[in-house]
């Protein structure tokens, strides 16, 4: 499977499920459609994992002064790891 856009990749997991839903298919069909559905959830979850680490907010300090922290997965800024003029 060639590289797929995260968003590309959630349309044919839809069209995946919009299949499998309508149960018309053959077991090896079914099965053949599926295993591709794992890996493209697999794909997305591993492009969404990346996109997780590489996010950063920016927050005001004490001072005025805005810092970048570390997005942490509980909404919290994490310790300051640089000062933005």
């Amino acid at each position: 499977m060639a590289t797929m856009k995260f968003e590309q990749a959630m349309a044919r997991l839809e069209a995946i499920v919009g299949e499998l839903e309508k149960s018309d298919l053959p077991l090896d069909e079914s099965l053949k459609i599926f295993e591709e559905g794992i890996r493209l959830s697999k794909n997305c979850l591993k492009i969404l994992e990346e996109a997780e680490h590489k996010v950063e907010v920016l927050v005001q300090d004490k001072n005025g002064k805005k810092r970048i922290h570390a997005y942490s997965t509980d909404g919290e800024a994490d310790e300051p790891s640089s000062e933005v003029s």
